[in-house]
């Protein structure tokens, strides 16, 4: 090499460092303001030690993605499509997981502290006590302190937020999507998709047409729209779409904004959505529509009862070699939901019939089998927890009974057959949860059936 290219290289190597030191000092006085976050890095010796576990979770990672989907984010309430997944489901105040995975990143939080400072041994066994907790708890975890760092980001950038061109062109789109309608009296409603698209041929001045072409308009004519308005507000819903379908004046009666504005705000409340998440950012994900609201938000059904009907076969026995014989066992699982958060979960065999079970599906009910909870709602995900078992008590006992060594924990998936029904649940998990140590054993779910919605009159939906 001579002399003249000797020269020239650490030439460059000099600028190339200036300019590298430069961007450096600029990185630490834009960040020297932020509270740092404790991030796990490399895996370690203590992380590798539970990646059995974790790789277990791979087979789940449709579950987490629509749990974490459905979750709210800082500003709204659930796992509804992004994990947002109760009463209690809320994180460091913002995350809206289910009380279990809190309970796991919070173990999972301790288990990094230690590793951090060196303390293997007490981090693979809060590690392992974390992922028995829940397998996807890793993925929570780094969630979780992600959105912390982008929190306290947008804290020390300030309450200034300029929107992006992305958001304008959304929300331009969205207006655009929206169909206004106004009868004679000024009510107004918002309609979209297919219905607005019908609507748009309805004349302007609608009235109710009788059956008989030769006959007069019907009397139902003289009364003023508002009062029509009083009317099917008391009414419940399956009886105002019964209504709607008589005519196309009762079609539009029947979409005004009051009447489902009511029902929206008496279906969503805890648990069914999370404590800081308001009425008007779900109505937003439908375009301000109340009806698509109701019909499409999911929701759990209170005004009844959820049956799975379960069948397995068991071999028995016979006295003669060439004969086999098999029994059919029929038995039943029962839901009920209340609105303070409170479930009731049943056990019963073919004796006990849904006809004469349902009536005494209530809380101060006492036989094998019966557990009472607790339930919570993220996104369209059920989170049933802490299920433990109330005993039949004894006529003349004489001691207080035992307390319970196990309690159990359901996650169901919620569907709607057909649409706005609500009125399937589909097993995700079934865990046994040890009370001393909280670890949670999976329950097999090979004979598990979906329950679907049976609905009890006499019972009130809010």
């Amino acid at each position: 090499m001579s002399a003249g290219t000797s020269d020239i290289e650490p030439a460059e190597l000099a600028r190339f460092r200036e300019q590298w030191k430069a961007e450096v000092r600029q990185r630490q006085v834009a960040t020297s303001g932020a509270q740092t976050q404790p991030v796990p890095g490399a895996s370690t010796a203590a992380e590798r030690a539970v990646s059995p576990a974790r790789s277990d979770t791979s087979a789940k990672t449709a579950t987490i993605s629509n749990t974490f989907s459905a979750s709210r984010g800082p500003s709204a309430h659930v796992v509804a499509g992004a994990p947002t997944v109760a009463p209690v489901h809320v994180s460091h105040g913002q995350s809206h997981l289910s009380p279990n995975l809190v309970r796991a990143v919070e173990v999972y939080r301790k288990a990094v502290v230690h590793e951090q400072h060196s303390q293997l041994d007490e981090a693979i066994r809060l590690y392992r006590q974390a992922f028995r907790h829940d397998p996807n708890v890793d993925r929570a975890y780094f969630i979780e302190e992600q959105r912390a760092q982008e929190r306290s980001v947008a804290q020390l950038a300030g309450h200034k937020k300029v929107p992006s061109t992305d958001s304008v062109d959304g929300v331009t789109r969205g207006v655009q999507k929206l169909e206004v309608h106004q009868d004679s009296k000024d009510k107004s409603f918002v309609t979209s998709g297919l219905l607005a698209q019908v609507l748009k041929d309805f004349p302007e001045n609608l009235v109710f047409e009788p059956e008989n072409e030769k006959e007069g308009r019907p009397p139902i004519n003289l009364i003023p729209d508002e009062l029509l308005l009083q009317i099917l507000r008391i009414l419940d819903y399956a009886t105002i779409e019964r209504f709607a379908a008589v005519s196309r004046k009762a079609r539009v009666l029947s979409l005004d904004s009051a009447i489902w504005r009511d029902f929206v705000h008496l279906a969503y409340k805890p648990p069914q959505i999370a404590d800081d998440e308001s009425i008007a950012n779900i109505a937003e994900l439908y375009s301000s529509d109340y009806r698509k609201t109701y019909i499409e938000h999911p929701r759990l059904r209170l005004d009844g009862v959820y049956i799975a009907v379960c069948h397995y076969v068991r071999m028995g026995s016979s006295e003669n070699a060439w004969v086999n014989v098999t029994h059919l066992i029929t038995y039943h699982r029962y839901l009920r939901f209340f609105p303070n958060g409170q479930v009731l979960s049943l056990l019963a065999n073919e004796e006990w019939q849904p006809q004469t079970v349902i009536p005494m599906l209530k809380p101060n009910l006492r036989m094998k089998g019966f557990y009472i909870g607790n339930w919570s709602l993220s996104g369209s995900t059920v989170y049933v927890t802490n299920l433990v078992e109330k005993h039949p008590s004894p006529a003349h006992a004489a001691t207080e009974p035992q307390p319970n060594k196990y309690f159990f924990q359901m996650t169901l998936a919620l569907r709607s057959r057909p649409l706005g029904r609500w009125n399937k649940l589909d097993f995700i998990g079934y865990d046994s949860v040890n009370v001393e140590d909280g670890e949670a054993v999976p329950l097999p779910l090979k004979n598990e059936r979906s329950f679907w919605f049976s609905k009890v009159k006499s019972w009130s939906g809010y």
